[in-house]
């Protein structure tokens, strides 16, 4: 039984799912562009066997890097899916998680994020969730004040959702965890800075995204303004399938923008929902009671590569970025050899720029629990290295998803490092604490790195991993 009525799922790798659980409206029509409504209650019994459509976006994208693309696209997407031991009174702590997709594209349905092994070996419920991308989600229109966080939005009401639903799902309400990568895990350390959210979770995980990526209302209006001179029809009356092809002529034509860089579509700043840049926030004192575990991969930018460069280019882009071209490329050569090339540090340098030094930021601010982790572990594909998303079918132990082994590599599967990853997730997630020690200034920056060469798990806790391109992005911000 829901709020909204009852419904019916099935079972599945011993564990019971219930997919497809409407937690607002469908945003269409008038509804387009305005916050989340309710959803309208229903009769009888609904079947909630399959999941729901995704919510609209380009096609062909990252979703079919993680073995499969959304099934079904539609605008009417604002549902659930929950995965859990049993649907009775076990209390059991919730993970609500948040996918990626540079708040453009993903779905909360993506097999990398099956909840079955939370549900059977950890007896964790799993909520996985769908929200508004790109224009439709994160867009501010001078008729819509704060309709540029609608995504945002979205993921409060699934949390809201969660608040008074859970129960029925075996699930507590008061021991909820967000948790999200990429663009994912930007929101939430975006959510962490948000007023509205505030009490619908007691814990937080965030991989490979921090509170950085969030577009100043100047930007976000910029960004508006170039949408609508590219749109030949009323924004409430084209089809979405119209929005989102001009979405991508805007992209196109934002895309020299270094502010806006290749995210335009984020949420923007400067409404009531969203007053202020959430690390300032952060900084102030919002979400000290939260429990904060976040991390990074080493070699993140290796999925997207960084186009020809020579030595010029290089130092140029390290200059643009740090100050001193010379003195960067140093650093960068002093851990991968003085053979690198430019393209190698490049990719290492963007990696730093976009998530790690983000992340390291967000933990020195946040003032309540924090746990800090670098993921390490190498591809066997030539030239991924420790790539964006590599962590995700880890920390899910699911290693066996379509799509996996081509993240993978040939070679033996490393289901140690998998189950060692998804033990510690499952016990931040039911305890707040991963099982090592807080990451502080104080303390050495201690972190949690995670690795298994060949059969033997190496993982081991160290104090200020890669100091020298931490500091180095430290003197960069200032």
């Amino acid at each position: 039984m829901t709020t909204g009525g009852e419904i019916e799922g099935r079972e599945r790798k011993g564990a019971q799912l219930f997919a497809g659980i409407p937690f607002a409206a469908p945003p269409t029509g008038a509804r387009r562009f305005g916050p989340p409504e309710a959803p309208e209650p229903w009769s009888g019994i609904r079947q909630a066997q399959r999941f729901g459509p995704a919510a609209p976006q380009p096609t062909g994208e990252p979703g079919s890097l993680m073995g499969t693309g959304p099934k079904s696209v539609d605008e009417d997407c604002l549902t659930l899916n929950v995965c859990t031991p049993a649907c009775d009174d076990g209390s059991r702590a919730v993970m609500v998680w948040i996918h990626g997709g540079a708040f453009r594209t993903g779905t909360g349905a993506i097999p990398w994020y099956d909840g079955a092994s939370f549900a059977t070996n950890h007896d964790v419920v799993t909520v996985t969730i769908n929200y508004r991308l790109g224009a439709l989600g994160f867009m501010e229109l001078d008729d819509r004040p704060g309709s540029g966080v609608n995504g945002l939005l979205d993921q409060i009401a699934a949390l809201e959702w969660v608040r008074d639903n859970i129960a029925n799902f075996g699930g507590d309400p008061a021991k909820v965890t967000i948790a999200g990568e990429s663009a994912g895990a930007m929101a939430v350390g975006t959510l962490l800075s948000m007023p509205a959210s505030a009490g619908l979770y007691r814990a937080a995980i965030a991989q490979s995204g921090a509170a950085r990526h969030v577009v100043p209302a100047d930007k976000g209006a910029l960004v508006a303004k170039t949408f609508l001179a590219e749109l030949d029809a009323d924004p409430y009356d084209a089809t979405w399938q119209e929005l989102i092809a001009v979405q991508s002529k805007a992209e196109a034509a934002l895309a020299q923008d270094s502010a806006l860089g290749t995210m335009p579509f984020a949420p923007v700043v400067g409404s009531v929902h969203l007053p202020e840049m959430p690390l300032a926030t952060i900084s102030a004192g919002a979400a000290s009671d939260v429990a904060l575990m976040i991390g990074t991969n080493l070699d993140e930018s290796s999925l997207w590569g960084v186009g020809k460069a020579d030595e010029a280019r290089m130092l140029r882009k390290l200059a643009d970025a740090t100050g001193d071209g010379a003195a960067a490329a140093a650093v960068y050569r002093a851990r991968l050899g003085a053979e690198a090339t430019p393209a190698q540090v490049l990719s290492a340098a963007r990696t730093d720029e976009m998530f790690r030094a983000p992340a390291t930021r967000l933990a020195e601010a946040h003032h309540g629990p924090t746990f800090s982790y670098l993921f390490r572990w190498a591809s066997r594909v030539k030239g991924l290295g420790s790539t964006h998303a590599l962590e995700i079918p880890f920390m899910f132990n699911t290693l066996d998803r379509p799509g996996v082994e081509l993240f993978l590599g040939e070679g033996v599967i490393p289901t140690t490092l998998a189950g060692r990853m998804h033990a510690a997730w499952a016990d931040f997630i039911k305890t707040g604490g991963p099982g090592w020690a807080p990451y502080s200034v104080e303390s050495g920056r201690q972190t949690m790195e995670f690795d298994q060469p060949g059969a033997d798990d190496t993982s081991a806790v160290v104090s200020d991993p890669l100091s020298a391109e931490r500091e180095l992005w430290a003197a960069a911000s200032r």
